[in-house]
């Protein structure tokens, strides 16, 4: 079984690599992902620059490491980080929490897992996420620089990073701001988050996601049973609430063609990785790994096969539709990516698709 899932992921990652990694500039030793196909030529020179679809691109490269190690796939893990920074004007930082909390967590496990090591990079994103934190204000941590909107997009990843990273403390106070101010008491569900007092209620699939992996992480790394409690109870949730016939729902193009896909991605954290200490521990674990199985089954029958190679659909219990370059194309509006006119062209749609598939061999694995 886990040997299909490595043969359908290869081919997602081969799906990528076509397509959309290119250097950037045409500078040696540098790649990044263009992030539409069909691309027009502003796509191609890099003059779109979305920081966080880079990092989980970096992210999914380490995946494909993990299961299936390569000398060339180390140097191409080396060449999209350099090319992160060097695109986003020699730095690691920006001004969005969110997005630094993704590529934070894909360094650390491109140091941990590929031995591509980038420590003065960690220290500073830590520093970002530490100095951030602002309980007299509500939070939490913002958003971004120089806002009061505290969200599980920018809590989550980061207090995961952090409690990866040494920095046990912080991520528990973080895990339980979340999980007193953001956890919905009807649904068990997380909302988006807090802005001047006021709850945000929008419920997203990316944001199960990244506390579903905080309170993993937690589980693991702590003796407080009460994290696993919040994972038992949070999977049960997205099962319920998330998902239709176990297949997990889709949020279209754009910044939004990754919210299943990183869901997906700490379901099979919740598989692999949450303790075994009892039967609510075996249930969480039992749930995730169908939800991935069966989201990876319906992406891949729903797939397009072009030259060989699939195109994932936004909404994996739907039929991909093939893009052209005709079509209205992804715009940058107020902090975030709407979607291209089909969803399909855009990078963000791909990259869950292959992450999906990285998601299933790992669960199929364990």
């Amino acid at each position: 079984m886990d040997q299909l899932w490595a043969n359908r992921a290869a081919s997602a990652e081969a799906a990528i690599a076509t397509r959309h990694i290119r250097r950037l500039w045409g500078l040696p030793g540098t790649q990044l992902g263009v992030v539409a196909w069909p691309a027009t030529r502003q796509h191609r020179l890099f003059g779109t620059w979305h920081y966080w679809w880079q990092a989980h691109l970096l992210d999914n490269l380490v995946d494909a490491q993990l299961r299936d190690p390569r000398p060339e796939r180390q140097k191409a893990i080396a060449r999209q980080i350099r090319a992160h920074r060097l695109r986003n004007n020699f730095s690691w930082v920006n001004d969005y929490y969110d997005d630094m909390a993704w590529l934070a967590l894909a360094l650390e496990r491109a140091a941990g897992l590929a031995s591509v090591e980038r420590p003065k990079a960690l220290k500073k994103l830590s520093e970002q996420f530490m100095n951030a934190w602002v309980p007299e204000d509500g939070g939490g941590i913002p958003w971004r620089k120089q806002d009061q909107f505290f969200n599980a997009p920018a809590n989550g990843p980061a207090a995961i990073f952090l409690a990866r990273y040494d920095r046990l403390r912080r991520a528990q106070q973080m895990s339980d701001w979340l999980d007193e101010t953001l956890i919905d008491p009807d649904t068990h569900l997380v909302f988006d988050g807090i802005k001047g007092g006021s709850l945000v209620r929008a419920q997203y699939t990316y944001c199960q996601g990244v506390v579903l992996g905080l309170e993993t992480e937690l589980a693991a790394r702590t003796d407080d049973p009460e994290h696993a409690a919040r994972v038992h109870r949070l999977t049960a949730a997205v099962a319920e609430h998330m998902a239709v016939d176990s297949v997990i729902k889709g949020a279209g193009g754009g910044d939004g063609g990754l919210f299943n896909g990183i869901l997906a991605r700490y379901l099979a954290l919740v598989a692999t990785t949450l303790p075994q200490n009892g039967e609510d521990d075996a249930a969480a674990r039992d749930t995730a790994r169908s939800l991935v199985l069966a989201s990876a089954e319906a992406a891949w029958q729903n797939r397009q096969v072009i030259d060989g190679m699939p195109l994932f659909s936004a909404f994996w219990d739907r039929t991909a539709e093939i893009p052209s370059a005709a079509g209205g194309q992804a715009q940058f509006v107020e902090g975030a990516v709407n979607a291209s006119e089909v969803p399909e062209r855009d990078l963000s749609v791909q990259l869950a698709g292959w992450m999906l598939m990285e998601a299933a061999h790992g669960v199929a694995e364990a």
